[in-house]
């Protein structure tokens, strides 16, 4: 296969001996290079070389002015609006919003050549006509409003007045410019030849430019198209060139050069659905591996094209090993880096600290961040985690600078990121170059090159920050700040080393023009990303850029259409890949594009359409099974000695699992920053103040008396008990100060409820928060077993005695009422009544008794009252047996030994239960 710009080289050869009197100009840099190479290719002897231009690069040189950054037009264009606005301004951080939109205004408004005063005027009548009324006078909100869009013409033109004051444009204003000038550059290359290559769609000043040489000097224009596009009048592969047909005098004369025949060659086209990004990426390193393994120079000029350029990462990471050379013609965006985020989360901390310091959320992920914790570690002691560890156990919701530093016992690290004071955007600027060099310094001792690299990018960023905080003194807050930091952050990249005319190429859609390439990998050909769709960013309205003839999404879909299609005209293999599970960010359905394709009748027996799918296996779910082995023995016989609780039982009742992790492993949950009061811990503060309440009547009765001056006492015990259990937690606000009331309500409800049983019956308080424990006899075990727990409150009703406990969740009478005894052991729902008998089974050891009661106080089913164990002979029945006697204990000690030498039996295994 001969490319493009090898066919026009070649003619150009054979029409022209001198090639440095010749003038190529291209439309980007790449298809310069690739031409330099087809030029050398076709010499046979030394000659100078011709100049090279890309077209952007061109103009510029007509225009004698240079390009200036983003950046610099953001910053000129706020000067411009802050010397022109009189009143309310806009904050840069608020400007920087709407400055980008009105900046591509400008620029489309010179490259398309448009009398901006008119437009402008028409511009302002519109915005004046959608608020106008025959009856309502205006406002001052609407004259304000109207004021802005009048001026906007003062700002084009002093903004315009402005940079070329500097020598420097943004690209309209340069190709404006190079029009203007275009006379002068004439008289001055009358013995060049200008040689135009692969245009398409053209601006008004490209069109008046190139038309001009060709008019005025030696030139020739080579177009990239194909016969079936041209000739296709609704094909918009070939709009704009059609286009060009009707209107340029110099086609008119002498034709199309460079039209070829190549698109209806026979190919092989595949169209390949997969699902999500990373799965393309996969799909495209498989299809790498393939091509390799059936023809290795076949990669040689393979091109994989991104239509999504955020793939780059995940593409880089599937290319196969065994490929040797791969050239990427984009680079790496620096805002990808893992650096990027960890500059951003530092001046985000300083934005959202408020008078109490920082929410503790985003405290803690920027001290999780992987770069903070290099700096904060010192081989032995890791700081950041160990400040994480104290946020969590003593509950700061906000954490102010002095506790972290006393925290940390003033570390130099600590002090150079948290400070107090005012951080003024020079000061934050200040402490990122600090906290780059001793990362820098970090990061020497592991000899991490690729970091380092990152943060001499960064340090060249933050220098070029703190330059532009010197010149421009509207910078003067934390939000402009980062909208500034943001700004240039995302024009940044880490540009690959490597030959560009060797191996496979990686390169996003603007990079292809020109370039042909015999294998083709296209991916992300979505609906809203090939093409992408009707957006409109833009001030103009779309009826007055169809009267002006400012460009809109229907010449931006062609563009698309063109570069599509002009990769497939030489191309012999094709592989299109589209996402199969679209969403908002990643675009729509296959493009239409593709649909175009698919009803091609020249194509239909070249194109094979499939959709890939990694191989899904049924994830037929295994419960875990712990066999108990020599080691595992060990620990069971060391927690029995200790003691079985009788909530480690219910555990294991409930999945032996847990109770394998929690209790024999003591792996508890991931320590967290209660933000809001748990559950667990609503539950300790409801068990303490009931404790500090009623230990003035241990030993005595309860009475009405006694119990009102307990009750006032309420609110002052809830509030030491939460000091206690919540830590350091603020309850002053929001839902913990709803959780404090709650926790009082309780209480109280409770005293309440007792007060009116002392109408009719005697209580007697006999022990609080009493510890229990039997030690169980058990001859088939060679080893103790103990059982002990912690007992809420014993009492005595009306001379019976009764264990009470305590539940702040919601409880219901079927949980502690019994059928089948079996079921104690085995069924969780049954765990409330388990408990009760087990607090029933120690007490006995140290209290004999005939028989005694024992219940459940659940606080969110108080009205129920105390709820009994009690056994029945089936459910449903009322007859309900609510007495613990001998015969009861009897049964529920069976039960408990055949659980514990469940537990203790080597031979049966740890198995886990659907829960």
């Amino acid at each position: 296969m001969q490319s493009f710009l090898e066919e026009v080289v070649a003619e150009v050869s054979r029409k022209y001996t001198h090639f440095e009197d010749l003038i190529f100009i291209l439309p980007s840099k790449r298809a310069g290079t690739f031409t330099r190479n087809s030029i050398l290719k076709h010499i046979q002897k030394t000659v100078f070389a011709p100049e090279i231009y890309s077209i952007e690069t061109f103009v510029a040189h007509v225009s004698e002015i240079d390009y200036a950054t983003n950046t610099e037009q953001l910053f000129e264009l706020y000067k411009v609006y802050d010397s022109l606005q009189k009143g309310e301004k806009d904050t840069f951080f608020a400007f920087s919003k709407w400055g980008q939109t009105l900046l591509q205004d400008f620029n489309e408004i010179d490259r398309y050549l448009i009398d901006a005063d008119q437009l402008f005027s028409n511009l302002s009548a519109i915005q004046e006509i959608s608020i106008w009324s025959p009856e309502a006078k205006k406002t001052q909100m609407m004259e304000e409003y109207l004021s802005f869009w009048n001026k906007l013409d003062k700002l084009y033109h002093h903004f315009n007045k402005t940079l070329l004051a500097k020598g420097i444009g943004h690209q309209g204003l340069v190709y404006r410019t190079a029009c203007q000038k275009l006379s002068a550059y004439l008289e001055t290359q009358k013995d060049k030849i200008h040689i135009f290559i692969g245009f398409n769609a053209l601006n008004a000043a490209e069109s008046q430019i190139i038309q001009t040489i060709l008019a005025n000097l030696k030139a020739e224009i080579y177009w990239d198209i194909d016969t079936y596009f041209l000739e296709d009048p609704i094909h918009d592969a070939g709009f704009f060139i059609r286009q060009h047909q009707k209107t340029w005098e110099y086609i008119k004369k002498n034709g199309i050069n460079g039209r070829s025949h190549y698109y209806k060659e026979q190919k092989k086209i595949e169209v390949i659905g997969v699902p999500k990004n990373v799965s393309q990426a996969k799909y495209v390193g498989h299809l790498l591996t393939t091509l390799h393994q059936t023809n290795e120079s076949l990669l040689r000029n393979t091109a994989v094209v991104l239509g999504e350029e955020s793939l780059l990462n995940p593409i880089l990471n599937a290319i196969p090993s065994e490929i040797p050379d791969v050239n990427i013609t984009m680079g790496y965006p620096l805002a990808k880096t893992p650096l990027a985020s960890l500059f951003t989360q530092f001046l985000n901390l300083y934005i959202n600290r408020d008078l109490e310091g920082w929410f503790y959320k985003p405290l803690l992920d920027f001290l999780a961040h992987p770069y903070l914790n290099t700096l904060l570690s010192d081989g032995q002691t890791n700081i950041a985690k160990m400040l994480s560890n104290r946020i969590k156990n003593n509950n700061w919701t906000h954490i102010s600078v002095d506790r972290l530093l006393k925290a940390t016992k003033n570390h130099p690290s600590i002090a150079l990121l948290f400070f107090e004071g005012p951080a003024t955007p020079d000061t934050l600027v200040q402490r990122c170059l600090s906290l780059i060099l001793s990362l820098r310094d970090a990061l020497s001792e592991s000899n991490d090159t690729l970091a380092i690299e990152y943060l001499y990018r960064f340090y060249t960023l933050f220098n070029q920050i703190s330059e532009l905080l010197g010149q421009h003194s509207f910078i003067d807050d934390q939000k402009s700040l980062l909208s500034l930091y943001k700004e240039l952050l995302v024009a940044e990249t880490l540009d690959f080393q490597g030959e560009p005319l060797e191996g496979l190429q990686i390169m996003g859609m603007l990079e292809s023009r020109n370039l042909d390439f015999e294998t083709v990998i296209l991916t992300s050909v979505n609906e809203g990303i090939l093409p992408s769709g009707k957006s409109h960013n833009s001030f103009i309205p779309f009826d007055l850029k169809k009267y002006f003839g400012l460009p809109t999404y229907k010449e931006k879909d062609a563009v698309y259409t063109y570069h599509f299609y002009r990769l497939l005209q030489r191309a012999q293999n094709v592989y299109l890949l589209y996402n199969t599970e679209p969403d908002v960010l990643e675009g729509g359905e296959p493009s239409r594009l593709i649909r175009q394709l698919l009803t091609d009748e020249s194509r239909q027996f070249d194109i094979t359409e499939r959709v890939a799918a990694p191989k899904i296996l049924p994830n037929h779910k295994t419960l875990g099974k712990i066999t108990k082995d020599k080691a595992l023995m060990e620990v069971i016989k060391q927690h029995a000695s200790n003691g079985f609780s009788p909530t480690s039982l219910t555990n294991y009742i409930r999945n032996p699992l847990d109770f394998y992790k929690r209790n024999l492993l003591k792996i508890d949950d991931v320590l967290e920053v209660e933000e809001t009061v748990a559950a667990n811990t609503l539950g300790t503060i409801v068990h303490d103040t009931l404790e500090e309440l009623y230990t003035p009547f241990l030993g005595t009765y309860l009475t009405t008396q006694g119990l009102n001056i307990a009750k006032s006492k309420t609110s002052d015990v809830v509030r030491k008990y939460f000091a206690e259990s919540y830590l350091e937690g603020d309850i002053s606000q929001g839902k913990n100060l709803i959780a404090f009331e709650v926790v009082g309500r309780y209480v109280e409800n409770f005293i309440d409820m007792e007060i009116a049983q002392l109408q009719k019956h005697q209580i007697k308080i006999l022990a609080l928060e009493q510890k229990l424990e039997r030690t169980l006899s058990i001859p088939e075990l060679d080893f103790p077993v103990l059982l002990k727990g912690k007992l809420d409150r014993i009492d005595s009703f009306d001379g019976t005695i009764r264990i009470i406990d305590y539940k702040t969740g919601k409880a219901t009478a079927s949980q502690v009422e019994i059928v089948d005894w079996e079921q104690i052991t085995t069924e969780y729902d049954y765990s409330k009544a388990f408990q009760l008998l087990c607090y029933s089974y120690m007490y006995d050891n140290r209290h004999p008794i005939n028989e005694l009661h024992a219940g459940i106080v659940s606080f969110k089913n108080l009205s129920a009252g105390l709820l009994p164990f009690a056994t029945k002979e089936k459910k449903g029945s009322r007859n309900k047996n609510t007495i613990i006697d001998r015969q009861v204990l009897t049964k529920f000690g069976t039960e408990l030994k055949k659980l514990i030498l469940e537990i203790c039996n080597p031979s049966v295994p740890l198995e886990e239960k659907e829960i």
